[in-house]
């Protein structure tokens, strides 16, 4: 009877897991399918090549283009500042803190980088917005008001506790013998660090900076108050321009009647978002599974 009662309840927890599974599967599939469905309505009024490959975009105005470029390469500009930032400073930390931080330092360190990664980004927004802009402003008079370079620094700030943390996963699992082999052999903590651990970990480090340019590319709150909302197809990051992300905000805030081509417009940009961050995740499981310590 005992052991009828302890698989019954076994036999609840697999389905009420199961239930759960299944139930976060049906939510992407239901996003999925009202994406793709707008997205198709929005493809009978405009050409997939106007879209794709022109530079105009102004679904606003009562000339309409919808050439997607200048949201993109906004986005691409915004998240690369974020990537140089995040990137080489990320890595530095995660090293600092495998090889050469005592146990007390590491264990303020850690909770530091969590408190970074818990601020609101709309706070992030404000402080490009009435600080580092005016401060990037006596720098370089040139810089507008709003502008790309200015949010991508402080985007760069933002997922720096995430590039951390994948870096540190990374360095962890690197085989310990090959530290202390390298040790053993006279190295010093320099060299170790840079000639074991880091080519090591590359796959690991490589992961982690395609799953940050994928969070930089998906942060909307940040870019739609610092970046400004002029599309422009320009990689100057000292001028104003509108990222995907920044577009929706801008269409989503009520004043776009359902169902007008602009409405739909937001659904097929948000389309190519979904696209460029699904690559970049696919490629980032796969090099985190597949690719093999050096």
């Amino acid at each position: 009877m005992h052991k009828h009662k302890l698989h019954a309840k076994e036999k609840i927890i697999e389905l009420f897991f199961g239930f759960c599974g299944m139930l976060s599967l049906l939510v992407t599939l239901g996003i999925i399918t009202i994406i793709f469905k707008e997205t198709f309505l929005f493809f009978r009024e405009v050409s997939f090549f106007e879209f794709m490959f022109t530079t105009r975009w102004t679904p606003l105005f009562s000339t309409k283009h919808f050439g997607v470029l200048p949201l993109i390469t906004g986005t691409l500009l915004v998240a690369g500042i974020a990537m140089t930032i995040a990137m080489p400073a990320g890595i530095i930390i995660a090293i600092f803190m495998n090889e050469y931080a005592p146990a007390k330092v590491r264990r303020i360190l850690k909770p530091a980088l969590e408190i970074l990664a818990g601020i609101p980004t709309i706070v992030y927004g404000y402080f490009a917005l009435l600080s580092v802009t005016p401060f990037l402003q006596k720098i370089i008079p040139s810089l507008s008001g709003f502008n790309a370079i200015s949010p991508g620094i402080v985007m760069g700030i933002m997922i720096l506790p995430m590039v951390v943390s994948l870096s540190d996963d990374a360095f962890a699992a690197v085989p310990k013998e090959m530290k202390l082999g390298a040790y053993a052999l006279g190295s010093s903590r320099f060299q170790v660090a840079f000639t074991i651990l880091l080519p090591a970990a590359v796959s690991g480090i490589i992961a982690a900076f395609i799953l940050a340019m994928s969070r930089a590319i998906g942060e909307t709150m940040l870019v739609a108050i610092a970046a400004g909302m002029k599309p422009s197809f320009t990689l100057n990051p000292l001028v104003p321009i509108q990222t995907i992300t920044s577009y929706i905000v801008q269409i989503s805030l009520g004043d776009t009647p359902a169902g007008t081509l602009a409405y739909q417009s937001i659904f097929a940009v948000a389309s190519v978002l979904f696209v460029i961050t699904f690559i970049c995740n696919a490629i980032a499981q796969k090099l985190r599974y597949s690719l093999k310590y050096q």
